[in-house]
């Protein structure tokens, strides 16, 4: 017994270094003002029009990349993992999903503002002719923008994290449903999905918490013009007129409140789950 717990430490050492430690940190300087006294300013101070702006622009935000980036990111890796599909073909989509979870930030910015002006130089062709097929006013400086450079990032993180799960599901409950004549909706509703659940709940809170994190991509793209929580910490960190680090503490920890509200949910969604599969 004791070597198998020796075998963790490296684990509870990383958790602690980079998780507990830092999350400790941020505690205590939420609540502590630029003269290093106690106070509680911090804190009262999120719940300003501003700041809960950019929590409630952060959450839709996260919530609209997750649910798009699981329901397609759930096809495609089912589609791959399909018996019909040829092997080289979940080959392509894994290796395409490995390099496209990792590829954020201000590359990826980037390439979207350099495809939107490629894009626009097409579009004022077209209007030339007399094909106006730009008078949406689309940008990448909206939510809109945003959202759909965010789930570039999202569907890939998705086909990675749920392909084990679909991976799970034995092609024998299918031909056993099949046998005492269930449709192919009764399958998913009373084995596909209560045995995917944890899997699918698990995914969808990595990926708010991807979105929710995400700094840099949305900075590049607007800079700073989208009322986001990692740019208003950015501001009150970095900023030469209002530079105020004791509130980018208080932020951060709201972050976390954040985060750990979700994952409680995670947790009763999966007690739940779990009974379904009993």
């Amino acid at each position: 017994m004791p070597l198998a717990w020796l075998g963790l430490a490296p684990f509870f050492a990383y958790t602690t270094a980079f998780l507990l430690l830092p999350s400790a940190a941020i505690l205590i300087e939420a609540f502590k003002d630029d003269h290093r006294r106690w106070t509680t300013h911090n804190i009262s101070r999120l719940f300003q029009h501003q700041f809960l702006h950019a929590y409630q622009t952060s959450i839709n935000l996260s919530l609209v990349t997750a649910a798009a980036g699981a329901l397609f990111g759930f096809l495609l890796a089912y589609a791959a993992a399909s018996r019909r599909t040829p092997r080289w073909v979940r080959s392509a989509v894994t290796t395409f999903s490995g390099v496209a979870a990792n590829f954020g930030g201000i590359p990826l910015a980037f390439a979207f503002i350099a495809t939107l002006g490629f894009l626009g130089i097409v579009t004022r062709l077209l209007k030339d002719i007399g094909l106006d097929i730009y008078g949406s006013g689309f940008t990448l400086l909206s939510f809109t923008g945003v959202a759909i450079v965010y789930v570039y990032f999202q569907i890939p993180l998705m086909v990675l994290v749920i392909s084990p799960a679909i991976d799970g599901l034995r092609q024998e409950w299918r031909e056993a449903a099949q046998n005492i004549g269930a449709s192919g909706f009764q399958y998913w509703r009373y084995v596909g999905v209560p045995v995917l659940a944890p899997s699918l709940l698990g995914a969808f809170i990595l990926l708010f918490g991807n979105a929710f994190s995400a700094y840099a991509t949305a900075y590049a793209l607007t800079a700073g013009a989208l009322d986001l929580v990692p740019i208003q910490i950015g501001a009150v960190v970095n900023g030469n007129v209002l530079s105020d680090p004791q509130m980018g503490y208080a932020l951060a920890l709201g972050m976390i409140v954040v985060i750990a509200f979700a994952m409680l949910i995670y947790l009763l969604a999966q007690r739940r789950a779990a009974r379904w599969r009993r």
